[in-house]
C-alpha cells in the first residue's frame, strides 16, 4: 500500500484524522531536532522548541494552496515552513536566554581554555563540532547547522531563512573558516596535551 503524500496527510487531519497528524510528527521531528540542536547546543531546549513547532501546526497548519498539491513539492514546502517555525522560535529562546547564556560562558571559559579537547574524546569529532558551532554567530550556525546537520541546499536554506542565496554562500564561507580554525586550534591543544602513546589517535584527525 502507498503511503500518503504530505498534501493527503495534511488535508486528512484538517478533516479531523489525528493519526495523520502523528504520521507528519513522525516525518518530520528527526530532522526539526538534529537544526534545533544546533541552533540552540546541547541544552535539552531543542526538544522544547520542537514540541511548539508542531503545536503550531496543529493550531494553524498551512493550507493546501500554501504547501502545493505534488507530493514532492508538498513535503518540501512543509519541511520549509516547519524549518521557519523552528528557526523563529530557537531566535526567540537565544534573545530571552542571553543573560543566562552571557553567565555561563563566563564561568565556562577558564574551563574551556586549559582543557582543550581534555573532555572530549578525539574520535568523537561531532561533540567538538557541535560546542563550536555554539560558538558562532547565530546567522552563521543557523546556515551551517542546515547545510551540514540537515543536508539542506542552498535554496531550502533560502526558503527556511528568507536570506538571499549570496548570503547564505558568504555565511557558510564566514562560518566554515572559523570552524576550521576553532577546531584546529582544538586539535592541537588537545595533542600537546596528551601522552606520546594517544598522539598517533588524534593525528589522524583531520578537521580542516
Amino acid at each position: 500500500m502507498t503511503e500518503p503524500s504530505i498534501p493527503q496527510l495534511l488535508r486528512q487531519y484538517t478533516d479531523g484524522d489525528s493519526f495523520a497528524f502523528h504520521t507528519l510528527v513522525q516525518r518530520y521531528q528527526g530532522p526539526l531536532l538534529t537544526f534545533a540542536r544546533g541552533m540552540l547546543g546541547n541544552r535539552g531546549m531543542h526538544e522544547d522548541v520542537v514540541q511548539e513547532a508542531f503545536l503550531r501546526l496543529a493550531r494553524t497548519p498551512p493550507d493546501l494552496a500554501e504547501v502545493g498539491l505534488h507530493p514532492e513539492q508538498g513535503a518540501a514546502h512543509l519541511s520549509a515552513w516547519l524549518h521557519r517555525v523552528t528557526r523563529n522560535l530557537c531566535v526567540d529562546m537565544m534573545r530571552s536566554e542571553a543573560k543566562r547564556r552571557d553567565r555561563e560562558q563566563k564561568v565556562s571559559q577558564p574551563e574551556a581554555s586549559g582543557g582543550g579537547l581534555s573532555t572530549v574524546e578525539a574520535r568523537d569529532t561531532r561533540a567538538a563540532v557541535e560546542r563550536s558551532l555554539d560558538q558562532l554567530p547565530p546567522e552563521q550556525r543557523e546556515v551551517l547547522v542546515l547545510r551540514l546537520l540537515g543536508d539542506k541546499s542552498y535554496r531550502e536554506i533560502a526558503d527556511i531563512t528568507g536570506k538571499k542565496l549570496g548570503t547564505i554562500g558568504w555565511l557558510i564561507s564566514r562560518g566554515i573558516s572559523t570552524l576550521s580554525r576553532e577546531l584546529g586550534s582544538l586539535v592541537e591543544a588537545d595533542v600537546a596535551s596528551q601522552p606520546s602513546a594517544q598522539k598517533g589517535a588524534i593525528d589522524g584527525l583531520n578537521l580542516a
